[in-house]
């Protein structure tokens, strides 16, 4: 019978050779690493959920002293923003007091960036809310919190940028009426640009939690 072939026998290189060969895939093998280092160092930051949405834009308002506001006065601060009126039963004064636990919270712990921070209420019932009214109601809540009101024309064309629903609701007299009003408050960054919700209908730590994954 005749022998089937071997296989050839593949030398190993010799030790010296080993060394060299070792000694030039050293410096390769360092690049790899870095790279493969700095490919988990730089994982893509979480985006924003409101980016690329269309809230927000300038407004015309007025403040507790009847001075005109417009929130492009604002550039460079963070802003927080809640629509809502000082008549409201009881939503309202609870997601403002939410909102300004969460904010009270995060500045104790991040006061540089609280310092660029305004939180705003702003009025959806002109015809009660006059800049007295919303100021006293603001003040309850903290002194960093600006209350805006403003003409009919005025709170529908801010209301109308950040997609805010509202509408009266009879009562039993002219004056006893309530609003119905979208419920929603917004984190927006120096840059007047959509952030992010914040979760008022929970409690202030939940509020905080969310300043705290957002505000740079």
């Amino acid at each position: 019978m005749k022998r089937s072939a071997m296989p050839p026998v593949v030398a190993s290189p010799a030790p010296r050779a080993r060394r060299k060969f070792a000694r030039l895939l050293a410096p390769l093998w360092l690049v790899a690493g870095s790279v493969a280092l700095a490919g988990c160092n730089q994982a893509a930051a979480p985006e924003p959920p409101l980016a690329g949405t269309t809230l927000g834009g300038d407004f015309t308002l007025v403040d507790k002293t009847g001075k005109s506001v417009r929130y492009a006065d604002f550039a460079g601060k963070w802003r927080m923003i809640y629509f809502g009126y000082t008549f409201c039963p009881d939503v309202c004064p609870l997601d403002v007091q939410h909102m300004m636990q969460g904010f009270h919270a995060f500045a104790r712990a991040h006061p540089d960036l609280a310092a660029r921070m305004v939180p705003m209420f702003i009025s959806i019932d002109p015809e009660r809310d006059t800049p007295k009214a919303v100021g006293q109601f603001a003040g309850a809540f903290g002194p960093e919190l600006v209350g805006l009101t403003g003409s009919p024309a005025q709170v529908d064309s801010a209301a109308k940028a950040f997609a805010v629903f509202y509408q009266k609701r009879p009562g039993s007299t002219p004056d006893a009426y309530l609003m119905d009003h979208s419920r929603a408050a917004y984190l927006m960054d120096a840059d007047g640009k959509p952030v992010a919700l914040l979760p008022v209908d929970a409690n202030g730590k939940a509020v905080a939690a969310e300043l705290e994954k957002w505000v740079r």
